[in-house]
This record gives structure tokens, sequence and C-alpha cells, in this order.
């Protein structure tokens, strides 16, 4: 017998998510950002932008009912998934049981010691919940130097904002710290028919190849203060922060100009690769 995604049995529904949200009284918390996976389509293309190769290490943030758990288990050789909804346990224990090499998290992600994961993952495939989808993305591009591609479903300004070019309304700090370190692709769109409940926001899958080391911590002060009032020029905005020398606006104007934009730029104008030049010149 073959039934579509979504459709039901006689005996209830038989994609994954939708019978375990059946089986396990499951209902989706907003709070949470959860949109859970009904259609097993989208799978198969996943999969096949991670390039998943039997000795991978996977990480899966937000692992949700399982559906995208049980899909990249079997494909690799130790999944490590994370989820911080207790309430999940039970479903993804299911999805999980028949995969020895699959380790279930029961923690927020932003707050579980990375470096302790063993092994340590190489990809990071994940649907990630709205609201810590950036976040998410650069503290492993920060702490997992082993990772080197990351394949993501996320909120389309969310993708699109880490993709985005110099001058653009949409490049920022995102844009900066993930480029440094990372070639950063939208690569399609996904229809909000694929999740439960259906957003009101748009998705995207979007896809990051690590081609350095992340940014160190004196670069990332020096970006988010650099952005911190984008309607200011760079060295004003710079001038603001605290943690700056009293000469800093002087300097920044003279380092502006030395890389070739003029004094009073804003920090949209300079491309990722240009920031740590910023930053050498005003430490000089």
């Amino acid at each position: 017998m073959v039934i579509a995604v979504g459709e039901r049995s006689s005996d209830g529904p038989v994609q994954p998510s939708l019978r375990r949200m059946r089986e396990h009284g499951i209902r989706p918390r907003r709070d949470l950002g959860q949109n859970f996976l009904v259609d097993s389509n989208i799978l198969g293309v996943i999969e096949r932008l991670a390039g998943l190769e039997p000795d991978d290490v996977v990480l899966e943030i937000g692992g949700g009912l399982g559906v995208l758990s049980e899909h990249l288990a079997p494909r690799c050789r130790r999944l490590h998934v994370v989820e911080v909804d207790r309430a999940l346990v039970p479903a993804l224990e299911e999805a999980l049981a028949p995969h020895p090499g699959a380790t279930l998290h029961v923690a927020d992600v932003l707050a579980l010691d990375l470096a302790a994961l063993d092994p340590q993952p190489d990809k990071v495939v994940a649907n990630l919940p709205y609201g810590i989808a950036a976040s998410a993305i650069l503290r492993t591009i920060e702490e997992l130097p082993g990772v080197r591609r990351w394949v993501a479903m996320v909120q389309r300004e969310v993708g699109e904002r880490l993709a985005a070019a110099p001058r653009s309304t949409l490049y920022g700090i995102p844009s900066v710290l993930a480029q440094l370190a990372c070639e950063v692709r939208v690569e399609r769109s996904v229809s909000r028919t694929v999740f439960a409940p259906v957003p009101n926001v748009d998705s995207v899958l979007v896809r990051l190849e690590r081609i350095g080391e992340a940014a160190s911590p004196e670069l990332r002060a020096l970006v988010q203060d650099a952005f911190a009032h984008r309607r200011k020029a760079l060295p004003r905005s710079l001038s603001l922060s605290a943690r700056r020398r009293p000469d800093v606006r002087e300097r920044a104007r003279a380092a502006l100009v030395e890389l070739g934009h003029p004094p009073d730029a804003r920090a949209e104008r300079l491309a990722p690769d240009e920031y740590p030049a910023l930053l050498e010149l005003l430490e000089r």
C-alpha cells in the first residue's frame, strides 16, 4: 500500500513525526520555536547537501521527533543529537533505538560543552529552531574547529543574513563572523508545508563550508563594536564602546583610509576579510 506523505492509514498517521505526536501526546511548543518536519521527501535533499559519508561524525541540533535523526544515523559513523525539550525524549529514544551509533544529549546547545562531545563532530546537520539558529551556527563555528560543513534549515532571513554581501541591508555581525571562517550559500527555499505546525515565515536550507579559523575573541569584539550603531560611522561606533582606547576614533579613521575606504565609512562597507586587517592596524 502506497500512502503519500502526511496521509493516514486506517490505524492513524504513517509519517513518523505525525505518528509520534499522536502516540506520545506531543504538542509543539511555540516558546521553543518547534516546527517539526512532516514531509520526509526533504530528508534526501538534506542528505545530499551534507554529503554524508560512512565515517562522518554528525551533530544534529534540535532532534525534535527524530525524523531527521533516524535518517542520518545509519548513514554516518556517529550521530550526536541535541534536544532541549525533555517532553520529546521518548519519541527521540524510539527513533534512535535501532541505531547504536547515535547518542542523545538532552541539553541546550547554547550551554552544552561542545568540546566534550566524543568523538568530535565533523559535520552539523539540523532543522534549527528559529530563535537560536544564528547563535547555534556561530557557536559551533567557534567551538568545533573540526566541523567542515553545516547544512541547516533556518528562517529565510537568518540564512540570507549569514550569506549577505557587504553594503547590503542584511549584512551584519552574523555575516562577517560566519564568512570569516566559512563560505556560506543559501541552497534552496523550503515550503512551509513540510512543517507542523505550519510556520508563518519562510525557510531555506543554508550550507556552510569551512575555509578558515573562527574569529579570535578580539576580532569578534571588534566586529560587534563596529556594528553596534549601524547608522553611525564605524570610527564613531567604536568610540562608543567602553572597551576601546580613547583615541580609537582617530586611529580607526586613519586605518580605514589605509584600507582604501573613506574615513567615515560605516561597518557594512568592509568585507569580512578586511576586519582582521582593521584589527591589526588598530593594535599597532
